[in-house]
């Protein structure tokens, strides 16, 4: 993998229809040995997962999901065990500010290797409402339909 390459291992593709993004943000992540082997292998999901941060400040994942390492028997940890996100101090404090803000929370949007190391993309977001939904349900649509036409007539 040549330098400033970064190859997706877990994607969130229901942030973009649940949320607006607003700011995102690379974030390191604390994991022990034998969680690294197994993102590696491509063994990890952030569909059930979200951000939260705690009274200390601290940046913390829940829900992601690592499956154990098939030779890592003792060492394996939990594989829903929250695991500690890696941010600078001043961008932990501008997120608390944010989110002191009406509807606005932080998701998890992508797990990637960067240069061998395990990142986790994660967005400011705001919570789209039901009708928001609908206008890009309808826009998909419309896009959808569009092509089509355009196939047809490309053909005809």
């Amino acid at each position: 993998m040549e330098k400033g390459a970064k190859k997706l291992i877990a994607n969130n593709k229901k942030v973009y229809h649940e949320y607006f993004l607003e700011e995102i943000y690379e974030a390191g992540i604390a994991l022990h040995g034998t969680e690294v082997k197994s993102i590696r292998m491509g063994k990890c999901s952030i569909k059930e997962s979200f951000v939260r941060i705690d009274k200390n400040g601290e940046v913390y994942i829940y829900g992601m999901h690592v499956t154990p390492y098939e030779k890592g028997n003792i060492f394996n940890k939990d594989p829903l065990r929250p695991k500690k996100l890696l941010l600078h101090k001043k961008e932990i404090q501008k997120l608390i500010g944010k989110i002191a803000e009406k509807g606005y929370t932080l998701v998890p949007v992508e797990v990637y290797l960067s240069n061998g190391l395990v990142k986790v993309q994660i967005a400011l977001a705001k919570g789209k409402k039901l009708y928001d939904k609908r206008q890009d349900i309808a826009k998909k649509d419309q896009r959808r339909e569009a092509e089509r036409d355009y196939k047809v007539s490309m053909r005809g």
